[in-house]
């Protein structure tokens, strides 16, 4: 998953009842420890092909500078324990800044979504950069893309798009931050549920927004969405991943990835044709340094299989692909890429639902097996949602984690060649969580 511009049976019911209210309000959490807990990571050697080990546990990353003018915007499922024992989703914005020398934590909720399924930071014309929540609904109900507007009484909120695509939810499921016309001002393209809509959305030059359907199709689930240019003559195209609705018994979900090129006039076009597996992770994105992106499919392990990890570069017949992972894990949804260790080339992360967090470097050959290694053994999640960002301002990106299952995010930097890891936020109580995304947000947008 690119950055944009700036478990069990419980949580599977709790998937499911993500059509239920939440409360608004915000409030103050307590963040982590100052110096968390280390848990096993790798450390990657030379750029061939290969699957290494783990090593020993390394030591504790060393805790960031006390007041960073970056912090984190986390999208948050919290299941609270209903009546009779079912779980009540509460849709959550979760804020992380580093003041005073520790982390501090904040959230606030809507009452009118059940989920955000992605948070990011759009930058609005004539206001610049402001929060945006990719929201889905109850049943039969409507789905919403909302700004949030900083004000001295907290965040006040503006609906970009509402929708209602008809079947049993609408989901805003996925958006990326574009200029898919080259006009200078930047868009989003969007991906939904469960009617397999797809948007291209446009700021007005007078206010408010347009919407253009680029797709639709009856019962179908497009999970993500991706900009980029594989072809290289300066277009941006939007790929993205329709499939079969979700099942959770293991059985096929056929799927595949589509391109759009709203600029060309270009409607759907097959990418990649994934047959009886599908895919809920892709990445577009320049990882070998040669000029032009790529096309990354994390692609869904068939029942009792692995996952693979997918090129696609322009002109790739679909039925091919070049496999240059394969993952013991039934999925992984989080792919994101950047200069971890600084020196100067990109390092993919695959973040795995049960086996942890993976790093994939491209050797000589980049359309062949990658070098694979594994970052950290102790983290998983049903979406175990990461992202690369330098809220340091070092010039080296850091690594963010949220491993749900201990309900801890962590922060990992490259240090003595090999990763270490600090958990800078902990969360207390019995409540499930889920967690859809992180993002690197200024902190004087939080609340």
């Amino acid at each position: 998953m690119r950055a944009t511009w700036m478990k069990a049976a419980g949580l599977r019911i709790g998937l499911l009842a993500l059509g239920a209210g939440a409360l608004a309000g915000c409030g103050e959490q307590e963040a982590a420890p100052e110096a968390a807990p280390a848990s096993g990571a790798a450390a990657p050697g030379a750029r061939a092909a290969g699957t290494q080990a783990a090593p020993a546990q390394p030591p504790a990353a060393a805790p960031a500078a006390d007041d960073l003018a970056q912090g984190l915007l986390v999208a948050v499922s919290r299941f609270e324990q209903g009546e009779g024992g079912a779980p009540k989703p509460h849709s959550e914005l979760l804020f992380l800044r580093r003041r005073g020398g520790r982390w501090e934590a904040s959230t606030h909720e809507d009452p009118t979504a059940p989920v955000f399924h992605k948070a990011l930071v759009f930058p609005v014309p004539g206001e610049g950069p402001t929060i945006l929540t990719l929201g889905g609904s109850t049943p039969r109900g409507s789905a919403a893309l909302k700004l949030w507007h900083r004000t001295p009484e907290g965040l006040r909120a503006e609906v970009v798009w509402e929708a209602n695509f008809g079947g049993k939810f609408s989901r805003m499921r996925d958006a990326e931050i574009a200029d898919l016309d080259a006009d200078g001002t930047p868009g989003l393209a969007v991906a939904t549920h469960d009617q397999g809509v797809v948007a291209w959305i446009e700021p007005r030059g007078g206010g408010g927004y347009d919407v253009r359907e680029l797709d639709r199709e009856a019962d179908t689930f497009v999970h993500e969405i991706e900009v980029g240019d594989l072809d290289r003559d300066g277009v941006l195209e939007v790929y993205a991943t329709p499939s079969e609705p979700n099942r959770l018994d293991g059985t096929p979900q056929p799927g595949k990835v589509v391109r759009y090129v709203p600029a060309a006039g270009k409607g759907r076009e097959l990418v990649g044709d994934l047959g009886q597996r599908h895919a809920k992770e892709i990445l577009v994105d320049d990882v070998d340094g040669d000029g032009a992106d790529e096309l990354y499919v994390s692609i869904e392990a068939a029942e009792g299989g692995s996952l693979e990890v997918r090129r696609y570069d322009a002109g790739t017949d679909p039925a091919a692909g070049f496999a240059i992972a394969t993952l013991a894990d039934p999925m992984c949804r989080f792919l994101v890429a950047a200069d971890f260790d600084g020196d100067g080339r990109k390092e993919m992360v695959a973040s795995a639902k049960d086996t942890g967090i993976w790093l994939l470097r491209p050797g000589a050959d980049p359309r062949a097996a990658w070098q694979t290694s594994l970052v950290d053994a102790d983290s998983r999640g049903f979406e175990h949602a990461t992202a690369a960002a330098d809220l340091d301002a070092d010039g080296r990106a850091e690594l963010y984690v949220a491993s749900d299952d201990h309900k801890e995010i962590r922060r990992y930097v490259w240090a003595d060649g090999r990763f270490a890891r600090e958990t800078i936020y902990a969360r207390g109580g019995a409540d499930n969580v889920l967690t859809w995304n992180l993002t690197p947000v200024p902190v004087a947008l939080m609340p």
